[in-house]
């Protein structure tokens, strides 16, 4: 059976003492929560303090990004390896946040992908339509595309022990949401998409709604049979919030 995941993106949010109080209020309000797991991702510089802070809860550490080198003249970047050895478990690819302002491709995407797998690390792949391609009816041609780019290099056998996090570009961010109906009639169609090529893989793989989760509209996601759990952007950065994201997750996929 799969266990939901609920991950905080704090994207380009944060400071030592945001990290401190933030996580302390996470580590306060899911202390009796059982049944989900929990995951943050913080800007890079505060990964090490976060890991020192959530020691002993059941929160695990997330990157918001990795290179595909793992050493060398590569100014900036940040490997696999270092990732791991700072405590990290997840780490998102793909993210259309990445590929609209890098000009991140499916390729290199695909290649960061193996470079994690490699490593020990659980890819978070991120795919998802724009507006555009949403009303353009192309959101499964999207799809399919993305994850193609990991399936055709990689093989159906690397998503084992991974996650894909649907994310439609016109709802993060936005405060719009794709309805449940919506959102599950996508994430359907991506375990489906996988289970052409292994239906024991498609059914073990975690597969995440991000676009405007919050409080108020997780419950209803999280009742639908293939939304597995939330890629939360700004509810992640207010412990209330994110926290009622987490527990509308274990209450819905555990009863």
């Amino acid at each position: 059976m799969r266990h939901p995941l609920v991950m905080g993106n704090w994207k380009l949010n944060g400071s030592k003492h945001m990290t401190a109080d933030l996580i302390a209020g996470l580590r306060n309000a899911l202390s009796s929560v059982d049944g989900c797991d929990v995951a943050i991702a913080p800007p890079v510089m505060y990964l090490g303090q976060a890991h020192q802070d959530i020691a002993g809860s059941h929160i695990t550490l997330s990157a918001q990004n990795v290179d595909i080198n793992l050493n060398g003249a590569f100014t900036g970047e940040i490997s696999a390896e270092m990732l791991k050895d700072i405590g990290v478990r997840y780490v998102i690819i793909g993210h259309s946040e990445r590929r609209t302002y890098h000009k991140e491709s499916d390729e290199l995407v695909a290649k960061k992908f193996a470079v994690l797998k490699d490593a020990g690390l659980i890819p978070v792949l991120c795919i998802g339509e724009t507006e555009a391609e949403n009303e353009a009816g192309k959101t499964k041609e999207v799809c399919s595309r993305q994850i193609d780019a990991v399936l055709n290099t990689l093989g159906v056998e690397a998503f084992n022990n991974t996650v894909i996090a649907y994310e439609p570009v016109w709802a993060i961010g936005t405060g719009k949401s794709a309805t449940p109906a919506q959102a599950q009639a996508v994430h359907k169609f991506i375990r489906d998409h996988i289970a052409k090529k292994n239906a024991a893989v498609a059914q073990q793989l975690i597969l995440q709604y991000g676009g405007s989760v919050n409080d108020k509209n997780a419950s209803e996601l999280f009742a639908q049979p293939d939304i597995d759990g939330a890629l939360v952007g700004g509810a992640s950065l207010k412990a209330d919030a994110f926290s009622a994201i987490v527990k509308a997750a274990a209450q819905a996929k555990n009863g």
